[in-house]
């Protein structure tokens, strides 16, 4: 099943809807709306029908998943039941995010890209990748989903895509371990961590990670594949179009930590949550610094996984020129 999130006018400004994405037959299930005739359908009132109805299929996906296996049984019922009469056609779509996650991390697991991006910043790999799939917390307030523009901050020059596997949470879990972690998988969305490569290179001399080089936008969407649709995790098809030129052809092949490996090392002593995403990190070759090639304002991204989709994103105009800090002066040991 494919459920997304999307943008509908309301009394009082918008407001999202968890639908049911029909992509071969060109529409989506507004599933609180099927919920609600199939319930009147069961001489439910109106009034008490849409409660009920609001309660299954919340806005938020996060909230949506935590109602467990409930959900996808309750989606297909509404889908059968009152889904020609809730539908609402692709091209009249307003997307939102495809997850609104309370904790986004990213991974760093495909050989390809940390071999070809370590290259390109003239250094080797750390040793310790081989001993932990590190991975790092991002900032949520900048996702932004399928045809959103995507904000370009004044003191970004190198703009970057990177085209990632979104793994979404299903279920509680802590200390887990790998041959049981599929289990909390509910399924794959596709990422796309927008990466400000030249701040970048500065952030990353402090070891402390990337922040304001990532957090200005990272894309979730188009909707989310669960997971008993995806038949192999590890032999995707991706490709990446800028302006609709392919700048690269890649798969999810020849990872240094599976899926389970990384949801399992994420879960030791802290819990993964319904509804948590957490990044595959990029595929080989997935990345614009790999091909010696940056992101300009206009330029239209498209990001596409096998059995996900499609993540369309356009770049916005530079952000007007605002502060920025001024070099120190002050006495660092061995300078």
């Amino acid at each position: 099943m494919k459920l997304g999130r999307i943008s509908v006018p309301g009394p009082d400004g918008p407001v999202a809807r968890l639908v049911r994405v029909l992509p071969e037959e060109g529409r989506v299930v507004d599933l609180a709306r099927a919920e609600a005739l199939r319930l009147q359908g069961r001489h439910a009132e109106p009034d008490a029908a849409r409660r009920l109805a609001a309660a299954a299929f919340p806005g938020s996906m996060t909230a949506a998943i935590a109602t467990g296996d409930s959900l996808l049984e309750t989606a297909e019922a509404a889908t059968q039941h009152g889904g020609d009469d809730a539908s609402i056609p692709l091209a009249n779509v307003t997307w939102l995010s495809a997850a609104d996650p309370r904790t986004l991390r990213d991974g760093l697991t495909f050989l390809g890209h940390i071999n070809n991006m370590f290259g390109k910043w003239g250094t080797t790999p750390p040793e310790a990748m081989l001993s932990i799939p590190g991975y790092a917390k991002l900032a949520t307030e900048g996702i932004i989903g399928h045809e959103d523009e995507v904000y370009f901050p004044h003191y970004i020059n190198q703009m970057d895509y990177e085209l990632e596997l979104g793994y979404v949470v299903g279920r509680r879990g802590r200390n887990l371990t790998p041959d049981v972690a599929r289990d909390y998988l509910f399924g794959v969305t596709i990422f796309n961590d927008f990466s400000g490569r030249d701040l970048q290179t500065n952030e990353m001399q402090i070891g402390m990670g990337g922040a304001k080089s990532k957090d200005f936008a990272n894309g979730i969407g188009p909707w989310i594949t669960t997971i008993d649709e995806i038949a192999n995790l590890g032999s995707l098809r991706v490709e990446v179009r800028v302006n609709g030129e392919t700048w690269s052809t890649s798969s999810t092949a020849n990872s240094l930590w599976s899926v389970d490996e990384l949801l399992a090392y994420v879960s030791l002593g802290e819990y993964i949550l319904p509804g948590d995403v957490i990044g595959s990190g990029t595929v080989g070759n997935g990345s614009a610094l790999e091909l010696d090639r940056k992101l300009n304002p206009g330029d239209l991204v498209e990001l596409e996984v096998e059995s996900v989709g499609i993540l369309r994103n356009r770049m916005g105009q530079r952000a007007d020129e605002t502060w920025w800090p001024s070099k120190r002066d002050g006495a660092l040991i061995g300078r």
